[in-house]
């Protein structure tokens, strides 16, 4: 098969198809921007050097979602591990890299203070962050976000207890235009609970300082319009707290804060003129059941 025109086609049978190689930068960037980064690492990036280089582009790297990976895969209990840590650091790292500071979006687990504190040195035009599940994660690097990181506008921090309310404070200070926050907590009591896939020397770290933080972020985030604090130990005065500081709520879920009653939380609520979707807590604490699973133990079914 070779060549029947010198213009970089190949005949195959009746047909003429296009010599991928020769493809404009132009055309491939639009190819691969329809790509996850996974996929371009395991496709594009191994076929030659200008397909690499391509992907390597900055407009190719302004959002890093692996979140969406990390939910069509059954929790581990490797994830938790310093190894697997290293990895997604070292992914995260690469991609702040070829993003050359245009990154907008991070979505992860399991990353730690020493990648995201080179996110929020080298991406000021950060607006999503999402991180779910870091253990390592720390007041340290969530200060150097608050303090670079002004346009952020969505945080997620749920599962990562390492964050206290020391960053909440710094957050609503410095980060005027965040709109949505998720402080999400995991489940503890409940009938229906799912499996949690989790260190228990972790677990027994779960924040029990529910109602300073409520008074943190009614204080310093008046411009929240979506709130998440599943299972936070918050009582009805940290509510009352957030209802007073935060007028503009549209969204917000308590389910699982086992604190609170309903007449709590309606008299709380009731100056709430802009909410459109709350969520309750709806279990009975004394029917609660709990399933922990253990390092190197069999998943529980």
């Amino acid at each position: 098969m070779e060549g029947n025109d010198g213009q970089g086609k190949v005949e195959m049978g009746s047909g003429l198809c296009p010599d991928w190689s020769e493809m404009t930068r132009e055309c491939l960037l639009d190819i691969f921007s329809r790509l996850s980064h996974e996929e371009r690492w395991i496709g594009p990036m191994l076929v030659s050097k200008s397909w690499m280089n391509a992907c390597f582009d900055p407009s190719l790297n302004t959002i890093f979602d692996l979140e969406t990976r990390f939910l069509s895969f059954p929790e581990s209990i490797n994830w938790w591990t310093p190894e697997f840590e290293d990895n997604v650091d070292s992914f995260l790292r690469s991609v702040v890299d070829r993003s050359q500071g245009g990154l907008t979006e991070i979505r992860v687990r399991h990353c730690t203070d020493r990648s995201l504190s080179y996110a929020a040195q080298r991406c000021p035009k950060l607006e999503v962050l999402c991180i779910k599940s870091c253990p390592n994660v720390t007041d340290a690097s969530m200060e150097k976000i608050a303090l670079n990181c002004l346009n952020l506008k969505e945080l997620d921090i749920s599962y990562s207890y390492g964050i206290t309310h020391e960053s909440f404070i710094m957050l609503g200070r410095n980060c005027q235009n965040l709109k949505i926050l998720k402080r999400n907590l995991l489940p503890r009591l409940g009938p229906n609970l799912p499996t949690i896939v989790a260190p228990l020397d972790y677990l027994a770290t779960f924040p029990r300082y529910g109602n300073i933080e409520a008074k943190i972020i009614g204080r310093y985030m008046p411009q929240l319009m979506h709130l998440e604090i599943q299972y936070s130990t918050l009582t009805a005065r940290g509510l009352d707290s957030i209802c007073n500081g935060c007028s503009n709520l549209e969204y917000l879920d308590v389910s699982g804060c086992i604190s609170l009653n309903k007449r709590d939380i309606t008299t709380c609520t009731s100056s709430l003129k802009n909410l459109k979707e709350i969520y309750k807590p709806d279990f009975d604490p004394s029917i609660a059941i709990v399933h922990l699973l253990r390092p190197g133990n069999p998943r529980e079914e």
